[in-house]
């Protein structure tokens, strides 16, 4: 390749963003767009015309806030460092992104997919104690590799073309895997909703002997203590052990006067992300808030299948018939308890019947974690070929 590399600095203008003071009226609702790196974070596609807030005149002229010319490429420089953008109407940004407006000699599309391909190198270079933050000044040394502008077009072209391409192999890939959910989603419908010799139906207050929540006191957090779970940590169908908060052993006390959770439990979030369930796997002294409902099994139902029904779309439908609330909808305890289930009356027909839905699980979840690994191979096709984009493989002058 005989492409000389130039600094950023020296091929683009890096312009700093701003935010006018948010209690004055005059400098906010204005029609000048502005934008943040939480909205870039929003973004489907890489430009962008209108923002979600908008400053004034006097916002700008009031704060360290600058208009972008239209095709900009705009990068957020902290939480998190990455996110891209290209303005098509003229655009200021907060603090937390960079604005770059390329000379005559560099393409902006050119100049979007190379930050693209460095985003790694960008974040190795930030710095700062509580996040990340990359300044003007490093970004400016960032050595960028600059041919002629008809090879940077060249380039652009060939990359649109191929990463077209690639969209649709990503979204065909999501769309298999959501239906290798809902396939076992369906599956578990038709299992509760049969009703065959022998299979009883109860409500969910008959055959739990515990229906109670969480704290419904806000506690205080500590970096270390016991454990404190909330409904953000059973969003996946299993208890998130990783993303947990801490209160301290005063806390514990009070509120495991209240419930102690233990093995076979099962933890329904009944706040948020309502009707996903989770079940306690392990011996792990922690306690809950108000967002989570526990369920408890009676010796009559076995706790893993107690889970799945709550997980099915037949309690479900249920949950959703019964949510209360104006804004964020939740389940109130006495609707929980009065959700119907049907189920073998028989021990071992339930594990019978456990073990069928396990098998069905199984296939669905292998076919689940074929389509995950091969968006990660997507992933990693497209930085391969912004590799060679930028050494001089994709295109020959």
């Amino acid at each position: 390749m005989s492409w000389k590399s130039v600094a950023l600095g020296d091929v683009c203008s890096i312009i700093n963003g701003g935010t006018p003071k948010s209690e004055v009226a005059d400098y906010w609702g204005g029609e000048l767009n502005w934008i943040t790196p939480k909205e870039m974070g929003k973004l489907k596609s890489r430009e962008i015309s209108v923002t979600e807030r908008k400053i004034t005149d006097k916002g700008i002229k009031n704060s360290s806030a600058k208009l972008l010319p239209i095709n900009s490429v705009i990068l957020s420089s902290r939480a998190p460092i990455g996110h891209l953008a290209i303005n098509k109407s003229l655009m200021a940004t907060n603090q937390g992104c960079k604005g770059l407006v390329p000379f005559e000699a560099l393409n902006y599309e050119y100049l979007y997919y190379f930050l693209s391909y460095s985003k790694q190198l960008l974040n190795d270079m930030g710095s700062g104690a509580t996040f990340k933050e990359l300044s003007s000044s490093k970004l400016a040394t960032v050595e960028i590799p600059l041919p002629p502008l008809s090879i940077q077009k060249e380039i652009v072209s060939k990359l649109d073309a191929i990463f077209i391409e690639i969209e649709k192999a990503i979204v065909a890939t999501d769309a298999n895997a959501k239906n290798s959910e809902a396939l076992f989603q369906s599956y578990l419908e038709k299992i509760f909703e049969f009703q065959g010799d022998n299979w009883v139906t109860s409500k969910l207050k008959d055959v739990c002997e515990k229906i109670t929540d969480g704290t419904h006191q806000t506690p205080t957090y500590f970096d270390e203590g016991v454990i404190f779970l909330s409904s953000k940590n059973v969003t996946t169908g299993k208890i998130d052990w990783d993303r947990v908060k801490y209160i301290d052993s005063k806390q514990h006390i009070e509120m495991s006067k209240r419930v102690s959770p233990k093995i076979g439990d099962v933890l329904l979030a009944k706040n948020g992300t309502t009707g996903v369930a989770a079940m306690v796997d392990k011996p792990v002294v922690f306690d809950i808030y108000v967002s989570l409902a526990l369920l408890r099994a009676k010796e009559q139902i076995l706790p893993q299948l107690l889970l799945y029904f709550v997980n099915s779309p037949v309690a479900k439908k249920q949950f959703n018939s019964r949510l209360k609330g104006i804004g964020v909808p939740n389940l109130h305890l006495q609707e929980i308890r009065e959700v119907e289930i049907s189920f073998p009356k028989s021990l071992d027909k339930q594990r019978e019947l456990i073990l069928r839905i396990e098998s069905f699980l199984d296939l669905t979840s292998l076919q689940h974690v074929r389509y995950k690994n091969k968006k990660n191979e997507i992933s990693k096709l497209k930085q391969s070929i912004l590799k060679q984009a930028f050494t001089g493989e994709l295109v020959k002058e």
